[in-house]
């Protein structure tokens, strides 16, 4: 009980629940109130995902790696899912779930992983990881981004809704098999220890209660989930008064969700964990495709809802060199800071042609 009173987050996201249940149509009829309504439920939104991170690396250290990274990378995707299916019922925006699939890998490979390199390479010069686990994530995430992303554009439009339900049940079939591969038949493929032991540490004697941690873990994503509804409203909002890229709604929906991974990254950076930032990196972009990707179609079809999972060119170009670096850099099983630098180019990059 003395834990729950130190929630803070908890309290915070419920009244802020309470309060714009109550004055969201006051604050949504003027531009100062739109804005303001989203700048509050957006930092709301994020200090409640922060506290999703802190429970599930709380998790993570009950149960060590990879259960860690996957209940990690669990939530996220379960917050994102939900807010882009209520931004998706909301706008209507064909694209929302293709740019926040696109803006989501951007943000763990280029953003979270390239930050991550950055600050561990001044700190320790070099970060050693396992590389069997880059390899398996980046053969995983190119047959994925493949079949979900440029495919569908030589699709005939009269095939589209049968490929639809083809993808639905490949991917879901593919997270399931690499889940079992990196849980049990290949599970020190996501491991790395400095001794050179591939052999994860137990962490089942540490004083942690887990069904604790794991029922809040579960409250923030719902009280989440209620206030991206509102959030919704004031980004669509905002998005047409200030005559903004609707892409950047994509944007906002993939910072919510990443949030709890960057913070958990980069303190693992800091303690020369880079196993911990890969894992959470890629194993975050392949989730957000492989179970994302599923989840909206299905959404959509039940919804009667359009959607466009093909990336444009620029799309394609970026999401191809970002791909095509980490193939590169995630070669020798070490991590550096111009190996760093150059994802962080790449994720600038992206932020600006958003505007373009």
């Amino acid at each position: 009980m003395k834990s729950l009173f130190k929630e803070y987050a908890l309290f915070i996201t419920t009244v802020s629940l309470v309060l714009f249940s109550f004055y969201e149509h006051t604050l949504s009829t003027t531009i100062i109130g739109n804005i303001l309504g989203f700048l509050i439920l957006f930092v709301v939104i994020i200090y409640a995902s922060i506290n999703v991170a802190h429970h599930a690396e709380l998790l993570a250290e009950k149960f060590g790696e990879p259960y860690g990274t996957l209940i990690l990378t669990m939530s996220a995707v379960t917050v994102e899912v939900m807010i882009i299916a209520i931004m998706m019922l909301h706008s209507h925006n064909p694209f929302l779930a293709r740019d926040t699939i696109y803006s989501a890998i951007m943000l763990d490979i280029n953003g979270l992983l390239g930050v991550s390199a950055i600050i561990g390479g001044i700190k320790f010069g070099e970060q050693p990881y396992n590389i069997d686990s880059s390899n398996s994530y980046l053969s995983m995430l190119l047959v994925a981004i493949g079949l979900s992303m440029i495919l569908p554009q030589f699709i005939p439009p009269q095939n589209k809704e049968s490929f639809m339900w083809f993808i639905v049940v490949i991917f879901i079939t593919l997270y399931l098999v690499f889940t079992k591969i990196q849980l049990n038949n290949h599970k020190y493929f996501f491991e790395y220890n400095p001794d050179g032991s591939l052999h994860n540490i137990s962490h089942k004697n540490i004083k942690i209660n887990p069904l604790y941690h794991t029922l809040l873990l579960i409250i923030y994503i719902v009280l989440i989930g209620f206030l991206s509804e509102i959030l919704a409203v004031f980004m669509d909002n905002n998005l047409k008064e200030l005559g903004l890229p609707l892409s950047l709604g994509a944007v906002g929906v993939a910072i919510i969700s990443a949030s709890p991974e960057l913070i958990v990254a980069i303190r693992s950076a800091l303690n020369n964990r880079m196993q911990t930032v890969i894992n959470i990196a890629l194993g975050a972009s392949l989730a957000t495709i492989l179970l994302t990707v599923p989840a909206v179609i299905l959404i959509s079809m039940f919804s009667h809802l359009h959607i466009e999972l093909a990336l444009s060119p620029i799309q394609e170009l970026i999401l191809g060199l970002t791909i095509l670096v980490s193939i590169v850099n995630f070669n020798d099983g070490e991590t550096n800071m111009l190996e760093g630098f150059l994802h962080f180019i790449l994720f600038i990059v992206f932020a600006f042609v958003l505007f373009l």
